[in-house]
């Protein structure tokens, strides 16, 4: 399945514990969550095509997302963020969320090596747990998605899947394709391996500090210190 190679700055031999993203790390879900957006804009009477890129939607909380294009204050948001639940719950099902290329594979391979991983999402802790369970990962260690109130940031997130697993930040390594990953893990002292699928995403996460950028799970694997076949 996999071996393990020579240790790396932030390997599994120095730190065995492997905190992964959800959305656009181990599931593909943009045209998922960009359907139900523009479903949702249409509702409350926006024209979709006159919003700008709705990729700034995948990975981060709604209410930033629905900020950043719509333009409103997390008050006026909430309306909208009700109206995508309902369109997600009631229109998306595993077939439009499916496993990104090796990422199954670079979770078994680490979990044989004996590291514990975890999830740390933007998304509800309930829909991270209801989408995985449709999902052929390895089960993790720990999930830990937003609760409303009391976690709403990336960083509480990670933080809440260190104190599951009763670790530090310096026993993890975050995996994640957003700058929102990268802040989160920074702001805990955890390193960030970035995982890009073009350059738009590449740029984002330079620009944030990632501190390893990958184009694939493979190169992701190699930066962790195992190599998937």
């Amino acid at each position: 399945m996999g071996e393990c190679t020579a240790d790396v700055p932030f390997g599994v031999l120095a730190r065995p514990v492997v905190i992964f993203d959800f959305d656009g790390t181990l599931a593909d879900t943009g045209r998922a969550v960009i359907h139900v957006v523009e479903a949702t804009l249409r509702v409350h009477g926006y024209d979709p095509e006159a919003m700008g890129d709705l990729r700034r939607f995948i990975g981060p909380p709604l209410v930033d997302g629905f900020g950043l294009v719509c333009g409103v204050t997390a008050e006026e948001a909430e309306p909208l963020i009700a109206t995508y639940r309902s369109i997600f719950a009631r229109e998306v099902g595993p077939k439009d969320y499916p496993p990104l290329p090796g990422m199954v594979e670079l979770v078994e391979v680490l979990r044989a090596h004996g590291v514990r991983t975890a999830v740390a999402s933007s998304r509800l802790e309930t829909s991270v747990h209801d989408m995985l369970a449709n999902l052929p990962f390895a089960p993790f260690d720990a999930v830990a998605g937003r609760l409303e109130p009391g976690r709403s940031t990336k960083a509480d997130c990670i933080r809440a899947v260190l104190e599951m697993l009763g670790c530090t930040a310096a026993d993890a390594v975050m995996v994640g394709d957003r700058h929102h990953d990268v802040d989160g893990a920074h702001e805990l002292g955890l390193p960030c391996i970035g995982i890009y699928r073009d350059e738009d995403a590449r740029a984002e996460l330079e620009a944030a500090g990632a501190d390893a950028l990958c184009p694939s799970a493979a190169a992701a694997a190699r930066f962790l210190g195992v190599v998937l076949r």
